[in-house]
């Protein structure tokens, strides 16, 4: 269901139950038995390269057929993405499956159609993406974490949103738009991320 942000001074997207809960758990399983490594941050050509004190975070793989699903799922709903932000689009790019740990984060950033980021995307990403599969909590508890807010912020006006996670929800925002995740402080954050460019 969309629905609008409250209180929130960016123009976010939010659909809350993108994924419903057993789709989550079940992506979530996929996840804890998929092979990881540490994901990309910032740096020149297609790639980029691994900073750790950019960003700290595990990238994983699962099964092709999940990344197909996540895909398809990305691709059918860009469309209502695309008129809520008054952009047209041409497709998305390949769903990142991440895991943050205790003390993972991503300082704040953008992810696109800036001019600051050298990466080859930069130019092609219009709307960025975010799928919580997990839920935050202000205190430990099973299947969530604590810490770990998705933060949108505008260092010109010193505006600034935190967004706690809830499973299944999607959010969409402008490329350009500043945001970071802070650091984990319990259990374990699950998210996908995508761009449409």
């Amino acid at each position: 269901m969309t629905k609008p942000t409250p209180a929130s001074p960016f123009d976010l997207h939010l659909v809350r139950g993108f994924f419903d809960a057993e789709t989550c758990g079940e992506l979530i399983a996929e996840l804890c038995r998929s092979p990881g490594g540490s994901a990309v941050t910032y740096g020149e050509g297609r790639l980029g390269s691994v900073n750790e004190r950019v960003r700290k975070v595990e990238s994983l793989v699962p099964a092709r057929e999940i990344v197909e699903h996540v895909t398809r799922r990305l691709v059918d709903y860009g469309p209502k993405v695309g008129k809520h932000f008054g952009i047209s689009r041409s497709g998305c790019e390949d769903p990142q499956f991440l895991r943050y740990g205790i003390g993972d984060f991503f300082v704040a950033h953008q992810d696109g159609n800036t001019g600051l980021v050298r990466l080859d995307t930069d130019h092609s990403r219009r709307i960025s993406i975010s799928i919580f599969l997990n839920r935050q909590s202000e205190t430990p508890e099973r299947d969530a974490y604590c810490g770990g807010s998705l933060v949108f912020s505008d260092w010109r006006s010193g505006r600034e949103f935190r967004l706690e996670g809830e499973a299944g929800t999607l959010v969409a925002f402008l490329s350009e738009t500043t945001h970071e995740v802070i650091p984990v402080a319990h259990g374990e954050r699950y998210a996908i991320v995508s761009w449409y460019g």
